[in-house]
């Protein structure tokens, strides 16, 4: 399985939050490739100047690869999908993470369980 994680689900998983139960973390290991979408990043950076969010982005940027995930850029292709996809809610991010998700195609690991409301690759924990 090819997974995508959402912003709070990577998080969670580099900073070891009891949020992301043990067989979460298992299907995180399993998984042939993980990957974090450089979105996530942008995310946590707006996040973090409008003081809605403490971390620090340039940090998360290098756990990426030092948790042994992949970055996923953001690609036109990507962008341009965003279009193709329901309103359910007005969040640009999780847009462009589903998206990416159906693009590629990756299964997206997540919390928030409106996601499912998108597609079948989403997988809400």
């Amino acid at each position: 399985m090819r997974l995508l994680l959402d912003t709070h689900v990577f998080l969670w998983a580099v900073s070891g939050s009891s949020h992301l139960k043990a067989t979460q973390r298992r299907v995180i290991q399993d998984a042939d490739e993980v990957f974090v979408s450089a979105a996530s990043i942008w995310e946590v950076a707006i996040k973090t100047r409008l003081g809605r969010l403490k971390a620090d982005s340039h940090e998360l940027a290098a756990a990426i690869m030092s948790s042994g995930f992949s970055e996923l850029p953001v690609r036109a292709v990507h962008a341009a999908a965003v279009k193709t996809i329901a309103l359910h809610h007005n969040d640009p991010f999780d847009h462009l993470l589903i998206a990416q998700a159906m693009t590629e195609p990756l299964r997206l690991m997540t919390a928030d369980a409106m996601l499912a409301r998108y597609t079948d690759l989403v997988f809400v924990i």
